[in-house]
């Protein structure tokens, strides 16, 4: 059986994007991104729940990032999930949650594929 990691999200930037260029010319743009969904509890009250996501984008997504993306922005991400631990420098382990941009549309004005 065949198994899949995508991920659909669509909301808005809370962040300018962060641009850090690696070794071997390797571009990484970081940046969260806020997803939020509304409903209502069993006595008819309008709950909102706001989820943050991290996002990563790599190389030739993370230039047009780099070049169009503010905070603010919508978007609509495909991507998938990665999860990973580091031990920091007093040997704390942390756990990270991140989303690895594959194509990322522009909602805002006109609609760029990127």
């Amino acid at each position: 059986m065949k198994s899949l990691n995508k991920i659909f999200l669509i909301g808005n930037v809370g962040n300018t994007p962060e641009i850090r260029t690696l070794q071997n010319e390797i571009k990484v743009a970081r940046f969260s991104i806020a997803t939020t969904e509304t409903h209502k509890n069993k006595e008819g009250i309008k709950n909102t729940e706001t989820q943050w996501h991290q996002v990563l984008a790599w190389n030739s997504i993370a230039t047009v990032v780099e070049k169009y993306i503010v905070k603010g922005a919508t978007l609509h991400i495909t991507g998938k999930v990665q999860y990973r631990q580091y031990a920091d420098e007093n040997e704390q382990v942390h756990f990270v949650t991140e989303i690895i941009a594959e194509e990322i549309i522009m909602l805002d004005k006109q609609t760029q594929n990127i």
